[in-house]
């Protein structure tokens, strides 16, 4: 016999702050890595594949690893909660920047940011009045991270929208 009334979305609740998704930024959220990604780009090639990868990556990879190794030491890793974008260091709890969701008005990826090598790009958060309210740096397939923020934004909406319905109703 149940003892707790199951919930909709297993692991989600309306009263509690639940973990959506997690992201650690690529290397190009460092100087580092857009200058590792400047020297890939920099010689042109034949269809996907660029003379400057071939001269430059046997080279390079070991600083580029080097680099992805302090990012998972020193770095910093954003979650996306039912209720907020969160930024904590790596190896830490302390919250370091946090953006409400019932802030968040646009999701955009800045089109100056992007670097193709790497596939990354900076995710912008705005509010209603256009002023920034994270800007989330190195961000691998920077579309799907804006649409996970989306759809978050709007469930989190909506489910605000039915509690107010529900305690009006008593």
């Amino acid at each position: 016999m149940l003892t707790k009334k199951p919930q909709a979305v297993a692991g989600v609740s309306a009263t509690y702050e639940n973990v959506i998704e997690e992201l650690y930024p690529s290397i190009t959220s460092t100087w580092l890595g857009q200058l590792l990604n400047s020297l890939y780009e920099s010689l042109p090639g034949y269809g996907q594949v660029r003379l400057s990868y071939l001269l430059f990556i046997p080279f390079t990879w070991p600083l580029a690893l080097v680099g992805y190794f302090a990012m998972k030491v020193f770095g910093s890793k954003y979650v996306v909660t039912n209720r907020a974008v969160k930024r904590y260091p790596v190896m830490g709890v302390q919250l370091l920047e946090e953006a409400p969701l019932a802030k968040i008005d646009r999701v955009t990826v800045d089109p100056d940011s992007r670097l193709y090598f790497f596939r990354t790009g900076d995710v912008r958060l705005s509010s209603a009045d256009g002023s920034t309210l994270m800007l989330i740096r190195g961000v691998p397939y920077p579309e799907r991270f804006c649409q996970v923020i989306l759809e978050t934004r709007d469930a989190r909406k909506e489910v605000e929208a039915s509690l107010n319905t529900i305690r009006s109703r008593k």
